[in-house]
């Protein structure tokens, strides 16, 4: 698990007495049955919510545009980004703001992501989720305008699924500016996500969707580099993408919270200067 960060304080703005984000703010405790084994305690979601906005950056998979969310583990109703003045490498705990399901802020006055309702649809439609990022990688792209279905080809890549579907807003609001902007616009690219972990978006990026930051941040990171692979692949001609029983084999091996997936998370995080962040591995 990270290492906990000193308490919350942001004089400039408002905070509701009851939003956990407030100094001293009381929270209930989870409720069984009705969140994931893998979410972890509030203090260290925010932390790792930092962390994972300035690996997506480092990595190249955000720019200034792009944005990471976490569900909220004691209010699976609501979820946390960041605003939209700060740009994910340079985020802090500090740039954090809490969302309800209808994409509004709760208790803060600054300036939303315009499409933090890619995040609020997919919570809203997906119990199961607990992290979401949506960026505009140019890799991923090709495969939202052409014909061409995006598969995972490399061991690496199993984890956006046989699956990945392409939404395209235009199917349903006709011309727009292409952004999610909107309650509906979310709605229905949720409802194209489906049970995916990936969905493509015609002609901007794509959104993932997983059950832990650390998840979703992985997924996000090769996502591209595997849509880089069956590029160069089609340039010699056919391709064997993974097997279904392979892509189950290597989900079965896999755990968030493992020793080697915990390598990979404070490499990347080294790497984007937010090692010291990272606490200690996993024991075991």
């Amino acid at each position: 698990m990270v290492s906990s960060a000193k308490t919350f304080r942001r004089s400039d703005h408002p905070v509701c007495a009851a939003s956990p984000l407030a100094v001293g703010a009381a929270t209930p405790p989870l409720r069984g049955g009705e969140y994931l084994e893998t979410m972890i305690e509030l203090d260290d979601a925010l932390n790792e919510l930092v962390i994972a906005n300035r690996i997506l950056a480092s990595e190249n998979v955000v720019d200034a545009y792009g944005h990471v969310s976490v569900r909220n583990p004691r209010k699976p109703e609501r979820f946390f980004m960041a605003h939209m003045l700060a740009t994910p490498e340079i985020v802090e705990r500090s740039d954090i703001v809490e969302f309800g399901l209808d994409g509004e802020a709760v208790c803060d006055e600054r300036t939303p992501s315009v499409e933090r309702f890619i995040h609020s649809g997919i919570y809203e439609a997906r119990p199961d989720v607990v992290a979401v990022v949506h960026a505009h990688a140019e890799d991923t792209l090709p495969f939202g305008i052409t014909d061409v279905p995006l598969r995972p080809v490399i061991h690496s890549g199993s984890f956006i699924g046989s699956h990945v579907p392409v939404w395209d807003i235009a199917d349903n609001f006709g011309d727009t500016d292409l952004l999610v902007s909107n309650t509906a616009h979310g709605r229905d690219l949720a409802r194209c996500l489906g049970p995916n972990n990936v969905v493509l978006m015609r002609g901007h990026g794509f959104a993932a969707a997983a059950q832990s930051l650390i998840d979703v941040v992985r997924l996000s990171v090769y996502l591209p580099r595997n849509a880089r692979v069956q590029l160069a692949a089609i340039q010699f001609g056919k391709f064997k993408p993974l097997s279904d029983g392979e892509i189950a084999a290597r989900a079965a091996r896999y755990k968030p919270y493992s020793k080697q997936t915990w390598r990979a998370w404070q490499y990347w995080a080294k790497r984007a200067g937010c090692g010291h962040m990272v606490g200690k591995p996993p024991a075991g």
